[in-house]
């Protein structure tokens, strides 16, 4: 079995930034592809941004793209979200997942590992 674990999510003002980190742990997910998504209050889960499992394609959310960059550290077992110039709009639980398809997907439905979540809060 694998797990998931967020980290690195908290409270901002409107402009700042947050990196959030995801520890993959009990086996490894070197050949998985790796994806953020977020839900805010009352609201879907909505897909962030992907990376396959080499780290060379990345995918994003046409909306936050040029804000958010993924990233992964195959050694470390370990996937990053930089979210700078962040908005009120961005305040959602963000979600790590893992697809054991290696190719970047949007689709929640193709994440076979989750994380529990952790809290952004974006003040104005």
């Amino acid at each position: 079995q694998g797990q998931l674990v967020e980290s690195g999510g908290g409270w901002v003002q409107t402009g700042g930034s947050l990196r959030l980190s995801c520890a993959a742990s009990g086996r490894s997910f070197s050949s998985h592809a790796m994806g953020w998504f977020r839900q805010a209050p009352e609201k879907e889960r909505e897909f962030v941004a992907a990376i396959n499992w080499s780290g060379g394609n990345r995918y994003y959310a046409d909306s936050l793209k040029g804000r958010f960059t993924i990233s992964r550290d195959i050694p470390k077992n370990a996937v990053y979200l930089q979210m700078d110039s962040l908005k009120p709009e961005d305040t959602a639980v963000y979600y790590c997942a893992a697809a054991s398809r290696g190719w970047g997907t949007s689709s929640a439905a193709d994440y076979d590992y989750w994380g529990q979540g952790t809290q952004v809060t974006v003040s104005s």
